[in-house]
């Protein structure tokens, strides 16, 4: 990474964390990949359930492979045999101890900003599992609560949906056509404002720019 954007991350992540905090998330920064990882697990107790919804993030952090190693009880999508086993699991993942995700952007002053097409990430945040582990790259930071719900549909929708199938427009263009397509990626927005209950939503960032 470019040493002066290494520099502006360095110099906004503290400020994104204590406006997080003003919100009620529990807000970390970390260095690096392998140091959030490291916090990240340190926040997941041994026997808890743990389910994740889908995001790059968490592949290029490679916390998946640690947690099928360790005391833990997993709803693995990943793993799953079929995609009926896959629905069931995600499903179970709403009721899980911790849930894993990525935000899709995040606001300087402390706010979470997701779009989804199924929205199984979405409930999961909304409302159900015990803890949520938010983990994101400071390429998702944006300076305002409309850059972010911009770069949610406009940057993240577009290349993410490339990982599924369907005939959604951004998949041709690769530019968000704001559409109403059966296959967009795109159903429902939402802007968590603060955690309630407090604390119940931790946010690590990551002073990198890492997934989408």
């Amino acid at each position: 990474m470019h040493e002066f954007v290494q520099k502006r991350n360095e110099k906004l992540a503290p400020i994104v964390v204590a406006n997080l905090k003003r919100h009620f998330f529990d807000a970390y920064s970390c260095a690096t990949s392998a140091e959030a990882k490291i916090l990240a697990l340190s926040l997941i107790p041994a026997g808890s359930s743990v389910g994740w919804g889908g995001s790059m993030t968490l592949d290029a952090l490679g916390i998946k492979d640690d947690l099928r190693a360790g005391d833990y009880r997993l709803f693995d999508r990943d793993l799953a045999k079929s995609p009926d086993e896959r629905v069931e699991l995600m499903r179970g993942a709403l009721t899980a101890d911790v849930f894993l995700m990525s935000s899709n952007a995040i606001s300087a002053d402390g706010q979470l900003v997701n779009i989804d097409g199924n929205g199984n990430r979405l409930a999961a945040l909304i409302y159900g599992p015990k803890a949520v582990i938010v983990i994101a790259g400071m390429n998702k930071i944006e300076a305002t609560l409309d850059l972010a719900l911009e770069r949610a549909q406009t940057v993240a929708a577009p290349i993410n949906t490339g990982r599924f199938p369907g005939k959604s427009p951004c998949r041709t263009t690769g530019v968000c056509a704001r559409c109403f397509s059966e296959d967009s990626v795109c159903a429902t927005v939402a802007v968590t404002r603060f955690s309630k209950p407090a604390n119940r939503v931790k946010v690590i960032l990551i002073n990198e720019n890492l997934g989408f």
